[in-house]
């Protein structure tokens, strides 16, 4: 995707994990000069850098901080503040962070940068590619000079661009953590019951897909299916005895079936 050079800015990304190995390139690929990367371990940083056009990997964040129109802070989010704090910045720079459930107010405590939130709604991991065009980029500002930097570059890398503030993007966090973060795990503990019954995981993928399928085509707590739905007692018990080699997943099925039926 490439985009006129009247929508160009220049990127300084502090961060070279999972978010920024993959931002940092298309970025780049849209049209936009990333100038320079840093991260607290050097190596990750100049690997990064090599891979974006003109982008130096900083050594330090102790020299003034090279000049660019968006400073992107893609850090967890306890590194957030203290970052913020031991930098040097350069006055009136744009500032955004990338978490989900960071409030907005974490740049109060430096008057001299204007604070964003850049937001993808994604989960990152190496060896995948991100479809870009598809992610939801949710976007908060400070003053009016931020979010068009910050939609600037959301609209150069997504169709969808969301302005939200920070009460909404923590709930949209936490819904995408049920939605992402437990549902893979449950899907890990169904691949360990399978491989101690000596069976293969792909016996699920026909099941799992359509049960995404219909999640997303209605509401889900209206689609609902399995033993707990129907209060089928014996199915149930079964389920239950054949937990009891993991005690935290045995309760983990007791808490899920009684929120499943609470919701009936």
């Amino acid at each position: 995707m490439q985009y006129p050079s009247a929508y160009s800015l220049r990127v300084g990304i502090l961060g070279a994990g999972r978010v920024a190995s993959q931002l940092g390139p298309a970025l780049a690929a849209a049209g936009h000069t990333v100038v320079f990367v840093w991260n607290r371990t050097a190596p990750a940083a100049e690997a990064l850098a090599a891979q974006l056009p003109g982008a130096q990997a900083l050594a330090s964040l102790s020299a003034p901080l090279p000049a660019a129109d968006v400073y992107l802070l893609a850090v967890p989010d306890a590194a957030v503040a203290p970052l913020l704090a031991s930098t040097t910045w350069p006055a009136g720079a744009v500032v955004a962070h990338l978490a989900g459930a960071l409030s907005l107010s974490v740049f109060e405590a430096q008057p001299t940068v204007r604070g964003g939130v850049f937001y993808p709604l994604q989960t990152f991991s190496p060896g995948r590619a991100i479809n870009w065009p598809t992610v939801p980029l949710c976007i908060e500002a400070a003053d009016s000079v931020v979010e068009e930097r910050l939609l600037t570059l959301a609209r150069s890398l997504s169709q969808h661009v969301r302005l939200l503030n920070s009460a909404q993007r923590l709930q949209l966090h936490v819904a995408a953590v049920f939605a992402n973060n437990f549902t893979n795990h449950l899907l890990g503990i169904a691949d360990t019951l399978l491989a101690e019954a000596n069976l293969p995981p792909a016996l699920l993928a026909p099941l799992v897909r359509e049960t995404v399928d219909k999640a997303l085509a209605n509401p889900p707590f209206a689609v609902q299916t399995g033993p707990a739905v129907r209060r089928d007692a014996p199915a149930l018990a079964a389920h239950r005895a054949a937990l009891a080699p993991h005690p935290a997943w045995q309760a983990l099925y007791e808490q899920l079936t009684a929120s499943i039926q609470a919701q009936l």
